[in-house]
């Protein structure tokens, strides 16, 4: 297997999550020129990948520029010098688990789903440890869409690693003419700007859904992204990732776009949708509806305020209706804006 101090990329490169964004990144690390192989439980769409080069229910109207190697195969899959384990939050334990007895120790296993355990509170990479303690976790994260990667449109990325040579390495290997990744050595703050950036993305959408204008979006995504700051630099998150790209990057791309699947959730939760066809079987996943009631247990938990977080959650859990989450909001006592302020006071 490759190492750090190896070579100066990780050449074969597994990818376990056939759906949107498990199949851009395969594609975009085939772009980079690394050897791939795509794993799925589905043969039939794996069939679909390597006859037709397309996805048609992930990724409509769009013909891959690289053939993919597929396989259902995990032992296969598991035999890589780096693996990009790309699914749902709430299912990575499970996959993890399940890969734990073939996978080499020292291996990187690169975590691309912005969310946190319901449950356990756990971020993705505390859940690898407890089911993949032989590998080195890294983090994925940042402003990026499925359909943009996939179609080789320009996208910038964070990359962190518990090491800068790892960071380093794995930013090169996956660096492609139109996938640009940068080196970061702080998980917790990487992870967490993905996981709570779902959360004010369905806020932002139920806010322009129910047509409460252009100046609530922008004051819901400010006063939402300064919660967002004070839960993640409480847990150990460092300020400037949350200011860059898998931080304010993220946000400013997942909360005024109805390509982001939190975003078009709230959209249409705020038009009157019910949560119940939202949430069915074969919905598109809305990571932030798992993650608004943890991050409201962690910040309890941490003596932090999350308003806007713990409205989202309580219209999720329908403890309260979106008007009334918006009075509620509006009636906060009036303070300043930002604890420099008080403290300077």
């Amino acid at each position: 297997m490759n190492t750090v101090d190896g070579p100066k990329v990780f050449q074969r490169i597994s990818v376990l999550g056939a759906g949107a964004w498990g199949t851009a990144l395969a594609l975009n690390a085939a772009r980079a020129g690394r050897d791939v192989v795509l794993w799925g439980r589905d043969s039939a769409t794996l069939e679909t990948i390597s006859t037709t080069h397309q996805l048609p229910a992930y990724l409509p109207g769009i013909t891959f520029d690289q053939p993919l190697e597929t396989t259902t195969d995990l032992t296969e899959a598991a035999d890589a010098d780096c693996i990009l384990l790309v699914a749902p939050a709430q299912v990575t334990a499970s996959i993890a688990e399940t890969i734990g007895l073939y996978v080499r120790k020292g291996t990187p296993v690169v975590l691309a789903a912005k969310g946190l355990e319901k449950g356990t509170q756990r971020m993705m990479s505390e859940v690898l440890a407890d089911y993949l303690p032989q590998a080195v976790p890294a983090i994925l994260s940042g402003p990026s869409f499925a359909s943009d990667v996939a179609r080789g449109l320009p996208t910038a990325v964070t990359i962190a690693a518990p090491s800068l040579p790892l960071a380093d390495k794995l930013c090169a290997s996956l660096s492609s003419q139109t996938f640009r990744p940068y080196a970061s050595t702080d998980l917790v703050g990487v992870q967490l700007g993905g996981a709570l950036k779902n959360i004010l993305a369905i806020a932002c959408g139920i806010v322009l859904g129910k047509k409460l204008g252009a100046s609530a979006h922008a004051a819901l995504m400010t006063r939402g992204f300064a919660e967002m700051q004070r839960l993640a630099l409480k847990l150990g998150a460092r300020s400037d990732t949350l200011m860059g790209l898998s931080g304010f990057g993220d946000v400013a791309l997942s909360c005024s776009n109805h390509q982001s699947r939190n975003f078009a959730f709230g959209f249409a939760l705020g038009e009157g949708q019910t949560l119940s066809d939202l949430m069915a079987p074969g919905a598109k996943l809305s990571e932030g509806a798992y993650s608004a009631r943890v991050a409201c247990e962690l910040a309890t938990r941490h003596g932090i305020e999350m308003p806007v977080a713990q409205a989202v959650a309580d219209v999720l859990e329908q403890k309260c209706s979106i008007d009334e989450a918006v009075i509620r909001l509006m009636s906060r006592p009036l303070r300043a804006e930002s604890e420099q302020t008080i403290k300077q006071n």
